[in-house]
């Protein structure tokens, strides 16, 4: 089969925070995950294990979401400033009942962007908190004059105030965080991010908590009602084959439960078309942003672990839901400005794992490295037919074309033409050429599913042709000529 890409008529750029991850206080994602403490024998700088923040800086993390989640809307920030042996204790009720320290809290976070050296995306407690918390949380994050919540920061050792580029004003407000309905939050949403507050020069790009999944009522109302107080609606989907009551096991699945679980990622399609038509309607300028800000496969927590801590492992299956979705998000790039896959270290569709001392990269992760040249890059167009089971998107910067396509096919390869309206040179060609459908890394395996070359692309006169094996996922880079 063939395709065309007109690399002389551009769509939109491709947000490099599409790339996008998330934090929350559940299970080993912050603490043992991100954040070990300066006492650990653990490798760390100020607390941060270096070998997870190198990683993550490896696939240029743009952008990363916390406290949360649903633990945003009980979390209290002045409970985690101050001297870490006088901060309050809390119990995470929603995840696993355990006892949380407080011990990684606003200057522990914002030092982790730091060094992750990314954007800082924070949720607010709307559910169980007031207008005057988050008001004072906004100042004393990015106040630089003299102000009540300024000194508090000063006292507690940061002078200058940090920048805080995103702002979610609460999380699924529909469920965890409070069980409103639309008309309730809406009004709740214009009362609060009215006390989000510009103390500096950067702009703070406020976020509405949006629907879950196919409630097109709670877009049209949040739509309807505030869409000039905003800039940005989220949206959370998660996949899970058979349902949310039968999760399903993340390494033992059937060939059907694959091809299910890629049909549900495919869904994502169908949800950015409906609700983006809804944000249409009140935004044809598309000013307002779709944040998918959590996203990813959801399955049913490995046996022995702590099941409130979600914990799964990380297959050639969740690499491929990768794949497909990031491929959606790209089509979809002119609304669909953010995107915050779910989660970063230990919890659900993961980029890593650890125990103890030990990193394992994932099949997500390296999904993520092979698609970093997209991020602000320009969409390319695409006409024709890919063969059945492929997915591609295809992007250019700088003078260099891009190429991703996944193949979802259990067994059969399929070959593709790419036809070109420029001269190209193929610089280099990676991929996930998979062997077994639910291979994945452990830490005595690490590099069972990895990265490798891939020497199946040929150049032709008016473009190249490849034959993409099953079960795998591949990016061609290639220079431009006029």
């Amino acid at each position: 089969m063939t395709i065309q890409l007109l690399t002389k008529k551009s769509g939109p750029t491709i947000s490099k925070y599409i790339y996008g991850h998330f934090a929350e206080h559940l299970g080993r994602c912050i603490y043992e995950g991100l954040y070990v403490g300066t006492e650990s024998e653990i490798a760390n700088v100020n607390g941060m294990r270096t070998d997870v923040v190198e990683a993550l800086k490896h696939i240029k993390i743009p952008v990363l979401r916390w406290p949360g989640g649903c633990f945003a809307d009980e979390y209290h920030w002045k409970d985690g400033i101050g001297p870490k042996e006088t901060r309050k204790m809390m119990v995470n009720t929603h995840w696993g009942g355990v006892t949380e320290n407080n011990h990684f809290g606003t200057h522990e976070f914002f030092e982790l962007v730091r060094q992750l050296e990314c954007e800082a995306y924070v949720n607010g407690n709307v559910g169980s908190g007031t207008v005057q918390e988050m008001q004072e949380w906004v100042e004393y994050i990015t106040m630089g004059g003299v102000s009540p919540m300024a000194e508090e920061r000063r006292k507690n050792g940061r002078e200058e105030p940090w920048k805080l580029a995103f702002f979610g004003v609460g999380n699924e407000n529909w469920g965890c965080g409070g069980n409103m309905r639309a008309e309730y939050y809406a009004d709740e949403y214009r009362r609060y991010q009215t006390y989000v507050r510009q103390y500096g020069e950067d702009k703070i790009y406020k976020i509405a908590g949006g629907a879950n999944v196919a409630d097109y009522h709670w877009t049209e109302t949040l739509m309807k009602n505030a869409h000039w107080m905003m800039d940005g609606l989220s949206l959370h989907y998660y996949v899970h084959p058979h349902g949310w009551e039968e999760k399903g096991s993340a390494t033992e699945f059937t060939a059907d439960d694959w091809y299910l679980t890629c049909e549900k990622a495919a869904y994502m399609d169908e949800l950015i078309r409906r609700h983006g038509t809804i944000m249409d309607k009140y935004d044809p300028e598309k000013r307002i942003g779709m944040i998918v800000d959590e996203w990813g496969t959801w399955f049913t927590a490995e046996p022995g672990t702590n099941p409130g801590f979600l914990y799964q492992q990380n297959t050639l299956r969740d690499a491929m839901v990768a794949a497909i979705t990031l491929n959606i998000f790209h089509k979809h790039a002119d609304r669909v400005h953010m995107a915050n896959i779910a989660q970063t270290v230990n919890v659900l569709q993961a980029m890593i794992l650890t125990e103890g001392a030990q990193m394992v990269k994932t099949p997500s992760y390296h999904v993520f490295d092979l698609y970093k040249n997209h991020q602000d890059a320009q969409l390319i167009d695409c006409f024709g037919e890919l063969p059945p089971h492929v997915t591609s998107t295809a992007s250019q910067k700088g003078g260099q074309l891009t190429v991703s396509l996944a193949n979802f096919d259990l067994k059969e390869s399929a070959s593709l033409n790419i036809v070109l309206d420029t001269a190209v040179t193929v610089k280099e060609a990676r991929g996930l050429i998979g062997t077994e459908m639910n291979a994945y890394n452990d830490f005595d395996h690490p590099e069972t599913v990895t990265i490798t070359d891939f020497d199946g692309v040929t150049e032709i006169e008016d473009g190249v042709k490849l034959s993409l094996p099953p079960m795998s996922i591949v990016t061609i880079t290639m220079a431009c000529h006029e």
